[in-house]
């Protein structure tokens, strides 16, 4: 299926390590003909990726941004929309992943600095890429939230809260962005095996895929051949939804 972005210009945060998500979705997306800003505070990692993009016949720039600073994430969009052309497609997909222990226990610090990265980064960048696509009545954003955003997460009360608000955000992106050509939704992630299968092979990722109904964790890939048809020139009527890749380990299994 032609997915129409061809030429479409994309950031995908968090696009700096080797076999990750951000990679794998930016790897999908550029095999659509898609021009990809790979944003990540790893520039090495992130130029890497770019290269590799760039040898499947796109464009591809990698850009060094902390998305927890509003001014990094400004000046960026602007030198991305100046190099590469207004963002037609965003993918929030860059996060740190670090609970900060039971509530009682977790430090102002370490919620603050969560929720900086993981939740305001977000924000940040849809508030910098939101008024070009309401120009050219067209945009795509997808954030990608977890299980613990759905669920909640035991010691991971900063965590949890942030992807929780990553949900709420894209459906209120979805809301105001509905007559102005914009589709927002959400991929809510269970675990998914970003280390080439090794994951698997510790006792505790054994435990949790006893957990999941497929009796497997997910592959970067599952998620990513998702991403593309929601940034897809067909998907036009499915906004503000809040889609699951868990195989099933939100369901009650027993």
């Amino acid at each position: 299926m032609d997915y129409g972005i061809k030429g479409k210009v994309a950031v995908v945060t968090g696009t700096g390590r080797q076999g990750a998500m951000g990679h794998t979705i930016a790897k999908t997306l550029a095999g659509e003909g898609v021009n990809i800003a790979c944003v990540d505070v790893n520039i090495e990692g992130a130029e890497a990726i770019a290269e590799e993009l760039r040898g499947m016949g796109v464009g591809a720039k990698a850009y060094n941004i902390d998305q927890s600073e509003y001014e990094q994430v400004k000046e960026g969009a602007a030198k991305i929309a100046a190099e590469m052309g207004p963002v037609d497609i965003l993918v929030n997909n860059a996060a740190l992943l670090r609970g900060g222990g039971r509530i009682q226990k977790t430090t102002v610090e370490d919620w603050k600095n969560l929720l900086r990265i993981d939740l305001d980064g977000p924000w940040y960048w849809i508030k910098e890429v939101w008024d070009t696509m309401v120009e050219r009545n067209w945009g795509r954003i997808v954030n990608i939230s977890s299980i613990a955003g759905v669920q909640g997460g035991f010691g991971q009360a900063n965590y949890s809260a942030a992807k929780a608000g990553v949900i709420a955000l894209a459906k209120t992106a979805a809301l105001e962005g509905a007559r102005a050509g914009i589709v927002a939704n959400t991929v809510t992630l269970g675990v998914i095996d970003s280390a080439g299968g090794r994951m698997s092979e510790s006792e505790m990722m054994q435990r949790i895929s006893a957990q999941v109904a497929m009796r497997k964790l997910g592959e970067p890939a599952d998620v990513a051949t998702l991403v593309a048809f929601l940034v897809s020139e067909q998907c036009k009527y499915i906004t503000g939804q809040d889609i699951h890749v868990m195989g099933g380990l939100d369901l009650f299994t027993y």
